[in-house]
């Protein structure tokens, strides 16, 4: 079994995943934060350490479309969200993630199963719209 190391690059990484942990987070982003703390670090080893997080369950990735880049966010290693049974939603004005984790998502896989035969998988389904916030900033 490989040895686990404990870099520095890794603790700024978690610091800055937990200080930002009600938003999606891309490998660009954590670059900027690392330059802006002194250190480099090549974008493949933030890349490698994200998706060995994503696979310990401490963080959830949502994979991109073609020509994007995946996004990531932080719900740490005893999550109060169980992020695989309900759906996200994502502000595309300021980035911030909503658990949908209510009454509503047995409702709606319900329904999805019902009447279409479809089974959601949630733990990557995002919805995309405004909250509250920022709709009443803009109003």
């Amino acid at each position: 079994m490989a040895k686990e190391y404990s870099t520095i690059s890794h603790t700024k990484i978690m610091k800055y995943l937990a200080d930002n942990n009600d938003k999606l987070v891309t490998v660009a982003d954590i670059d900027r934060y690392l330059v802006s703390e002194g250190i480099e670090v090549n974008s493949s080893t933030i890349y490698r350490f994200l998706n060995k997080l994503s696979t310990s369950g401490e963080v959830m990735k949502y994979v991109a479309r073609k020509g994007e880049m995946s996004s990531f966010q932080y719900i740490g290693s005893g999550a109060e969200h169980n992020c695989k049974e309900h759906l996200h939603l994502h502000c595309v004005k300021c980035g911030r993630i909503i658990h949908l984790d209510c009454g509503f998502m047995n409702e709606i896989k319900g329904h999805i199963m019902e009447h279409h035969g479809f089974e959601l998988q949630c733990e990557s389904s995002v919805l995309y719209g405004v909250c509250s916030e920022c709709r009443k900033d803009s109003e």
